[in-house]
This record gives structure tokens, sequence and C-alpha cells, in this order.
């Protein structure tokens, strides 16, 4: 058998068996909550693009949201369906990635001397802490646009502004406000594009689709695509605001 249950190697090789397949499962997990957040980003990036044909069109697609799926859901039930699931797809993605971090540091508990990084990319490098900045910034982009709505351009709340979708978001990155806040939403964009630029690649791998260096290839060239697709179009909005196209 190639597991062992008897003798004193059988526990340990049992033991190594039952770690491998969680690993497994846990880097699955991380796969399947990343899809969900891509196809996610990119339907959030199309919305985001409204703005480009004005407010009507802009708060049309918003107030759409909360309209979906009525009269059978109630008022925004399909846009508490969506975020139940993002909520849920998020707990597992970081569970996963917290607990694959754990065991990857145990089992390599000295570091290595010579330059481990070699042949890594950057992307890669950095997909720990782009995940906490991404984590940090989502937090503060539901508290401004969604849960508080806070409007930063006017400094607090206006009724007139905050009940006003397409209002609140040009107001948040206008010229005459704080260009500030279009820096920091612009790093997050980047901190996004290097995360979806490897997440993409690694669950095209954990779904074994990497097993040729042709495949490998491509699921890299996927990452690129994913990364500047999404990324640059929700990058789109706060420079076009800032440089008064939207306005």
């Amino acid at each position: 058998m190639a597991i062992q249950t008897q003798g004193p190697a059988g526990p340990s090789l049992v033991k190594g068996a039952r770690a491998a397949r969680t690993t497994i499962a846990l880097k699955m997990m991380m796969a399947a909550s990343g899809i969900i957040f891509i196809l996610f980003v990119l339907l959030h990036m199309y919305g985001n693009l409204r703005a480009f044909w004005g407010m009507d069109a802009f708060n049309s697609y918003a107030e759409g949201l909360r309209e979906f799926g009525e009269p059978e859901l109630p008022h925004a039930g399909m846009l508490w369906i969506i975020r139940g699931v993002l909520i849920l797809a998020l707990v597992v993605h970081v569970a996963s990635a917290a607990i694959l971090a754990s065991r990857a540091a145990k089992a390599r508990p000295v570091k290595y001397q010579v330059k481990k990084n070699l042949g890594s990319s950057l992307s890669s490098r950095t997909m720990r802490w782009g995940g906490v900045t991404l984590l940090v910034f989502i937090i503060w982009h539901l508290l401004q646009f969604t849960i508080v709505k806070v409007n930063i351009g006017a400094g607090g709340q206006d009724d007139s502004i905050t009940k006003n979708p397409y209002q609140l978001l040009v107001h948040s990155f206008n010229a005459d406000s704080h260009a500030w806040m279009t820096v920091i939403y612009l790093l997050a964009m980047l901190a996004l594009a290097m995360h979806l630029h490897h997440g993409t690649f690694s669950s095209l791998q954990t779904l074994g689709w990497t097993n040729s260096a042709t495949s490998r290839r491509r699921a890299r060239a996927a990452g690129w695509v994913v990364a500047i697709v999404i990324a640059g179009g929700f990058s789109l909005v706060p420079l076009f605001t800032l440089f008064g196209v939207i306005k």
C-alpha cells in the first residue's frame, strides 16, 4: 500500500497524506473564490465605466442592481445575495491563504541563505502583502461608497451628494477636492493588478491547466490580460474625473 497504517512510519505517513490532501483542498478553495472575485470585479468595472455615459446612465445602473429580481425578490434582494456570496468567498480566500502561509513557514523554518527569489515574479513575491493592502482598501472603499457614504470632496455628509451615486463618485475624485484620493485609488489598482496577475496564473495551475510550457505561457499571458483590463478599467474613471472629462 502507498500509505502504511502499521509500524513506526505508519502514523507519520498517514498524517502527511492527510496534510497533502488538505493543502490541495485549500488551494482549490483559493482558486474557486479567486475566480468568483475576478467575475465580480469585471462586472463592477463595467458598472464604473457607465460614468462616462453621464449621471443618468450611472445612477440607472446603480438602481437597477437594487431592483434586479423584483418582484420575486425584495428590493435589493439580489444585491444582498451577491454580497453574501462575496463575503463567504472572502472568508474562504483569506482563511485558506493564512493556513497555507502558516504551513509553508512551518515546513521551512530556516530561511535559505541563497537568493530564493531567483526566477519568481514580482507579483508572486508581493502576493501576501498585496492581499493585505487590498483588504484594507476594500474596507475603506465600502465605508466610502456603500456603508457610510462619506463625501470626501465636501468634507463630510451631504445628502444631495451621498444619496446620488454619480455625484458621490465625481466629488470623490475631482481636482477641486482631494487629489490624494485618486493617488490612493491608483495605488490600490496597482496592487490589484499584481494580485490578479499571479492569482490568475495560480488558479489555472491549481486547476491543472499549466501542464506544459505552452500552457504555462498562456496562463501567464491570461494573468496579464486580466490584470491590465480590470485594473486599467477601474483606473479610467478616477483619472478622467481628475482631469475634468467626467464632471
